[in-house]
């Protein structure tokens, strides 16, 4: 009886010795295997406020020329009410416009 709890004892010793042995062995997988997931970063830009230099760096598809035209559109009719007055600028179009609707604010 005594050499059967001996036994038991043993092996489960044993067991979990080599467990513990398996477990150190398993190298960490390195940062490349793990998933990252990245935030985007979405900067809004405010068409009511921006200067030419900032809505040319910040928008997609808007030049030099097209962020003058938006700044001179604002300065001769007033703030934009809504980013869809946007279209009313000459050379800004629907294309445009959805490329950055994400990006742009009037408040």
């Amino acid at each position: 009886m005594l050499n059967a709890k001996l036994s038991s004892l043993l092996f489960a010793l044993l067991a979990s010795v080599s467990l513990a042995v398996s477990a150190a062995e398993v190298p960490n997988k390195p940062a490349s295997d793990a998933k990252t997931v990245q935030v985007a970063s979405v900067t809004t830009v405010n068409i009511n406020n921006a200067d030419a230099a900032t809505l040319q760096r910040e928008l997609n598809g808007v030049g030099k020329v097209k962020a003058e035209a938006i700044v001179a559109y604002r300065e001769e009719h007033g703030p934009f009410a809504s980013v869809d007055e946007l279209l009313e600028v000459k050379g800004i179009g629907a294309a445009t416009l959805e490329k950055n609707r994400d990006k742009l604010s009037v408040h």
